[in-house]
């Protein structure tokens, strides 16, 4: 009978021992994988946007859009909304990756490099492409004459103008010696 007494304390003992073991296993063991991944939470969207930002955005298109000759693009959706962000923010990325790859670009840079610098505004001939007052005047459009002579813009923008009059007839005629040189005429 004193081996049964002795016996159940003793089993009660190893337990303790056994579930504290267990414990400090489990604790100390790295987390295992799941089988399948946690879902991440969705996030929920602001229901308002800064309307200073699509503003931005929408000028930067219709800019590029005014640069390149192409007819400006519209949203019905309120430039609060999220929808308008989205949708603006598509349109400037894809108008920017547009505009830098103008058509005969090759073409244009050849004949910048008979021509003057991008930045020369010597009288009376300015830009890269060495456009004179008169041809500027008809092929710019009023966002890049605002800021000066062809001087002033980008080469994209230079090359933008000189694509305009190739589209309208001119083609490479207003470089006759320098797009001769480039095999262009």
């Amino acid at each position: 009978m004193s081996q049964k007494r002795l016996l159940v304390p003793m089993l009660a003992v190893a337990l303790v021992v056994a579930a504290a073991v267990s414990a400090l296993a489990a604790a100390s063991a790295p987390p295992q994988r799941r089988a399948f991944p946690k879902t991440k939470t969705v996030q929920q969207r602001p229901k308002r946007v800064n309307p200073a930002v699509v503003r931005r955005l929408r000028k930067t298109v219709w800019r590029w859009q005014a640069v390149m000759g192409v007819r400006r693009t519209f949203s019905a959706a309120p430039l609060h909304t999220p929808r308008a962000l989205r949708y603006w923010r598509w349109q400037a990325r894809r108008v920017t990756r547009l505009a830098g790859h103008p058509p005969h670009r090759y073409g244009w840079l050849c004949i910048h490099r008979f021509e003057g610098s991008w930045q020369d505004g010597a009288d009376p001939y300015w830009g890269g492409l060495q456009m004179d007052r008169s041809f500027m005047r008809s092929y710019a459009p009023r966002v890049l004459l605002r800021r000066g002579w062809a001087d002033h813009w980008s080469a994209l923008e230079q090359m933008w103008v000189a694509e305009r009059a190739h589209r309208s007839g001119r083609g490479y005629t207003p470089w006759p010696n320098t797009a001769r040189y480039c095999g262009l005429l």
